[in-house]
């Protein structure tokens, strides 16, 4: 049962980040429906976009989230599609289908 404490710190990272109903619901729908800009997150959502970028910024800053530039909009995408869709499925208990092949 030794392992690294460097692995327990991350995944420990992770799932601190995940611990908000809203920050769950971002990654939730990054993971179904991909890539996103703030203003379709905010339609969704029904949320106000400082309380979106506030959250947005906290799971970049854990490394769940990444953000790329086009023109004027700033798009989000999952930094590890993989192990961030294995961990919200396993929350929820989605099953692959309903994710695609990105589980």
């Amino acid at each position: 049962m030794e392992q690294n404490i460097v692995q327990y710190e991350e995944k420990a990272a992770l799932l601190k980040a995940l611990a908000h109903p809203l920050r769950l619901q971002i990654v939730r729908g990054l993971i179904k429906d991909g890539c996103h800009n703030v203003s379709c997150m905010e339609a969704n959502l029904s949320q106000s976009q400082p309380c979106i970028s506030q959250h947005l910024m906290r799971l970049k800053a854990a490394g769940v989230v990444k953000a790329s530039r086009s023109g004027n909009e700033v798009y989000y995408d999952l930094s590890d599609r993989e192990e961030i869709s294995a961990v919200v499925a396993a929350l929820f208990g989605d099953s692959e289908e309903e994710y695609g092949k990105d589980v």
